[in-house]
């Protein structure tokens, strides 16, 4: 049995033990920054990335603070807002990033293949020595003039190697490659690639072939969603190095910036755009007049040529605002020529700093990822909302207002005003 290590996001662990060329291939993955104590002892210091990494005879397990099955929702409603349901993660609190999404998957395809293998008909064009559905004409006389032996022809089959199908047996396959599945769910896993093992494997880095659900696919449904989430899920390898001594790696990592900043976007997109306008998430704006400084804001909510909020997500809960935070967002704001921007955290105090000369407000919200589905749901509804009301509100101010005097240079105005 491998040796198992688990931190959470952001914690550090000293190892006793622990080999430089494992503690190498480890930092390179980029789940832990690798360092040594006063003692010399390798010291693991776990970054943003959570999952399940290994490296020789050792599991690296980093566990996401907001859990297994809410890191799964995350990043699933992030992808299909409106397709994906709580209940689609069905898995304990014990279980690692990799096991929880085995272990789900597992049980979800399992229900869906236990009504039997579902078919369809598909299109097939083939040689065939017998006549079968309706002849090419065009094909047979191009390809085979004078030839009787073999007939061009199109039909439909009727098959289980059908998009539905494939896509299953393709996430099967890629769950049984990582390390750190519990056995039970490795034979669940085997079993549903076994029953699949009929259609033809997806070619990997093409795009996944589109689905539409209707009576007969309903059951299927589940086990599709977390499917299309583990298929688009970038799992992690590092080659030997014998030079440096490092020894190979792999697994899967989730980077949880990434993973919230998704999330808040798609929220935010569905949430705001019942006001009007349009969301967009990283697109590129401009912060000198030559057009040579590019800034990509994390979400912008637009009409049309107009930026109407600018907001930036940010996975931590601080007990302050960091003051680069705030330089950031007001960089936005005044390429944008807003009054107002917006800070999203996952944790802290919600409080707007005005910066001194310059007007310019820094709204700090705060979103409890700890809530329940739909409490969180009301919470971005409600952030909505106040964003929509107090954008409305400074348009209505600034067509009123008079010409302002000249800036004389931002300064940092804490929420007490001094």
């Amino acid at each position: 049995m491998p040796e198992r290590i688990v931190l959470a996001e952001y914690r550090s662990r000293t190892i006793e033990g622990l080999p430089g060329g494992v503690a190498r291939a480890l930092a390179a993955t980029g789940a832990v920054i690798a360092g040594r104590d006063m003692d010399g002892r390798v010291r693991l210091t776990a970054s943003s990335m959570v999952g399940l990494v290994r490296a020789g005879d050792v599991e690296l397990v980093v566990q996401p603070k907001v859990g297994v099955g809410r890191l799964l929702w995350l990043l699933g409603h992030a992808r299909n807002p409106s397709g994906w349901r709580d209940d689609d993660v069905t898995v304990g609190e014990e279980y690692d990033v990799v096991a929880g999404t085995a272990v789900a998957f597992a049980h979800r395809a399992g229900q869906a293949l236990a009504g039997g293998i579902l078919r369809g008909y598909r299109s097939v064009d083939e040689a065939s020595p017998i006549l079968r559905g309706r002849l090419r004409e065009a094909d047979q006389m191009r390809a085979r003039l004078g030839v009787a032996m073999l007939l061009e022809v199109r039909y439909d089959d009727y098959t289980v190697d059908i998009a539905e199908n494939r896509i299953l047996a393709a996430a099967a396959r890629s769950l049984l490659r990582l390390p750190g599945v519990p056995a039970t769910t490795r034979a669940a896993l085997h079993r549903i690639h076994v029953a699949l093992s009929d259609v033809t494997p997806l070619v990997p880095g093409v795009r996944l072939p589109s689905t539409v659900t209707t009576r007969l696919t309903r059951r299927y449904e589940p086990a599709l969603r977390l499917a299309r989430l583990v298929l688009a899920s970038l799992g992690i390898e590092v080659s030997a190095d014998p030079v440096v001594g490092r020894v190979a790696a792999s697994g899967l990592l989730f980077d949880m910036n990434a993973v919230y900043e998704d999330w808040l976007t798609a929220a935010f997109r569905g949430a705001l755009e019942r006001h009007g306008g349009a969301v967009d998430g990283q697109r590129v704006i401009r912060l000198d007049e030559a057009g040579k400084l590019a800034a990509r804001p994390d979400i912008t909510w637009w009409d049309g040529p107009r930026c109407l909020a600018v907001m930036d997500a940010k996975y931590k809960a601080p007990a302050s605002t960091p003051i680069g935070d705030i330089y950031q967002v007001v960089a936005y704001c005044t390429a944008l020529g807003l009054s107002d921007g917006h800070l999203v955290y996952a944790g802290g105090t919600s409080v707007m700093h005005t910066i001194r000369r310059a007007g310019i407000r820094i709204h700090v919200h705060v979103v409890d990822l700890a809530q329940t589905v739909p409490a969180l749901i009301d919470q971005i509804d409600t952030l909505a909302a106040a964003i929509a009301t107090q954008t409305r509100e400074a348009v209505f101010a600034s067509s009123r207002a008079a010409t302002p005097p000249a800036s004389v240079g931002p300064v940092l105005v804490g929420a007490d005003g001094r």
